[in-house]
């Protein structure tokens, strides 16, 4: 009767995961089998003379759609195809945000925001109503075994997304209003469906076709450096960079480039006018730091301007225009920035702002001498709601054109993109932030934590990631302080440190130093869990425990070869080991261990 009882017990099992599997099967099928729907702009589907054209070849879908009627029509959205009650509203997913602030995660049914500042509240941006609106990819769990994605392969143009509830699932293409006029067409973004049991893999393949249509902007190694906002904020003095700038010099000097963060400039939009910070003299603070041997890096909001600006009361008519064709207020539309708010944007589809953006950049890397650029606020370059100087641009080509000008005048220097539409900073960005701003809290460790190994994949794949800085001072507990460095390490993306390094323990510093330079890979963690990751380095292979909890608990790893297993940031031994590793690690702490061969 026991073996009887087991034998039905996998049976079933078995039967589930048929089922689950057969799931994903039906999906796609119908997913590639439903109809496709336009809009126009009041919410009525397009006239029949409106076509959809999709070409499914395989896992990609090229798509276009023609005005094959006599008459312009204005177009809202086009569905690609809806998928109604197939997945169980328990399935879990994971998604994109239009802007880098945004990730998803939960369950169809139950979803939620992994951060705290999404697309549609933060940002106003307009979703129908019982959905969620995510963007770019994602990713479907139907089976622990089995997963689905979904992801557009390029972002030239036109902004992907996905609607999603608990029974459907809808692929979909803002048209953003746009005319098409008779005889023409508009082509989409590519769409790429996959399913598999190994999601790395399907990461890879996806990877690799977005570089078909967008180049990596290359790099050769995550940057390390340190940066000034964590510790000085926008009051930062020039004796703060250089208390900072002359420890480094002696205790770490790794740390190579030196950031000046928000606040040197008198108003947004005028990086070149001189303000109160650094006794107003920002190019002798950058000056001296290439003089001690450093690189200097900069803060930059190139799309924004405020009304005090002499951008704004100069060249009103380089502003995106509201519809009755004065300057556009951002927080008409959404978040209108967090200091000398409200912004207007830049429109980066105006031939003047062009070559303001390249001369900008040319006079801050030739004259001023900065090799790296910290481009924030650059969300706004992609603003909904506006009108641009080119009537027939999308808000994903007036920001990818500004970013062009951009690139044009930094020249070789570093490109970092932070709080940018993420999507359309494909190929224009070496760097791509990947978390909300880090601060010395257990709740933003834990939240901007998960949002950093949720995009783990994306490093040295698109671009170098940047998790925000390593912090290791302040009144936090040091298991706390434990949990982040080793989630940091993990990322294996860009390292710059947040803190005043004057005031730091010889330990932490033990640790700083430890984790430079960074992996340049990103760990690989055994599920959405994220408690067990492990990395190779040149060194060997590197095990990386976080317990996510608050109590202790038991952690096991398994290990292919037999090895000592080390603490990899003092170098204490826990023994040889064969078969596996299990340590019990304490609440809200993270550990990294090197294994001996």
């Amino acid at each position: 009767m026991k073996k009887q009882s087991l034998i039905l017990t996998g049976c079933l099992l078995l039967g589930q995961l048929l089922a689950r599997a057969g799931e994903t099967d039906q999906f796609i099928k119908s997913l590639k089998g439903s109809p496709a729907t336009v809009y126009q702009s009041g919410g009525a589907v397009a006239p029949a003379a409106i076509k959809v054209v999709r070409n499914w070849s395989g896992e990609l879908c090229d798509v276009r759609v023609v005005n094959t009627g006599s008459q312009p029509v204005r177009l809202k959205e086009v569905v690609l195809g809806a998928v109604g009650k197939v997945l169980a509203p328990s399935t879990p997913f994971y998604a994109e945000g239009f802007q880098m602030l945004t990730q998803s995660a939960g369950t169809l049914a139950a979803p939620k925001a992994l951060g705290n500042y999404t697309d549609e509240g933060h940002y106003k941006i307009p979703k129908p109503d019982g959905y969620l609106a995510v963007y770019n990819l994602l990713r479907l769990y139907p089976a622990k075994d089995v997963q689905l994605l979904l992801g557009y392969t390029s972002s030239n143009r036109f902004v992907g997304k996905f609607y999603l509830s608990a029974d459907t699932i809808k692929a979909v293409v803002d048209l953003e209003d746009l005319e098409l006029a008779p005889g023409k067409e508009f082509k989409l973004e590519e769409l790429m469906v996959l399913s598999g049991k190994d999601g790395n893999n399907l990461l890879d393949r996806f990877a690799n076709r977005i570089h078909h249509f967008h180049p990596r902007l290359e790099f050769k190694a995550p940057p390390t450096g340190w940066c000034s906002w964590y510790c000085f904020g926008p009051r930062v003095t020039a004796q703060n960079i250089y208390d900072n700038l002359d420890y480094i010099k002696t205790n770490i000097p790794a740390l190579q480039y030196i950031q000046l963060d928000d606040g040197y400039q008198p108003h947004m939009g005028d990086w070149l006018e001189v303000g109160n910070s650094f006794g107003g003299n920002v190019q002798q603070v950058l000056h001296t730091i290439r003089d001690k041997g450093f690189e200097p890096a900069i803060w930059v909001a190139p799309f924004i301007c405020d009304s005090n600006s002499t951008i704004f009361k100069q060249h009103p008519d380089w502003l995106v225009k509201d519809k009755s064709g004065k300057p556009l207020r951002s927080d008409l539309v959404t978040f209108g920035g967090w200091r000398l708010k409200p912004w207007y944007v830049l429109d980066g589809t105006h031939p003047e702002v062009q070559r303001h953006f390249e001369q900008l950049f040319r006079t801050m890397r030739n004259d001023w001498g900065v090799t790296y650029f910290k481009l924030d606020a650059n969300f706004w370059g992609a603003i909904h709601g506006g009108v641009y100087y080119d009537k027939q641009a999308t808000r994903v080509e007036a920001y990818r054109r500004g970013m062009e000008a951009v690139l044009k005048g930094t020249r070789d220097a570093f490109i970092l993109g932070c709080n940018h539409p993420l999507w359309p900073s494909l190929g224009l960005v070496h760097g791509s932030r990947s978390s909300m701003d880090i601060k010395r809290t257990w709740t933003v460790f834990e939240k901007s934590g998960r949002e950093n190994l949720y995009r783990s994949w994306q490093n040295g794949r698109l671009w170098w990631n940047d998790p925000d800085c390593l912090v290791l001072t302040g009144n936090m507990p040091d298991n706390e302080f434990n949990f982040h460095a080793a989630l940091i390490y993990a990322t294996g993306g860009m390292l710059l440190s947040g803190d005043d390094l004057t005031k730091i323990t010889p330990e932490r510093l033990n640790m700083l130093r430890k984790a430079v330079p960074p992996t340049a890979k990103a760990a690989a963690f055994t599920d959405t869990d994220f408690e067990v990751g492990e990395v190779n380095t040149t060194t060997g292979k590197n095990i990386i425990f976080l317990n996510w909890q608050t109590s202790p608990k038991k952690i096991t790893v398994k290990l292919d070869k037999p090895g000592e297993v080390l603490d990899y940031w003092t170098g204490k031994s826990y023994g040889r080991h064969t078969g596996s590793f299990t340590m019990e690690v304490g609440g809200h702490d993270g550990k990294v261990f090197t294994i001996k061969r």
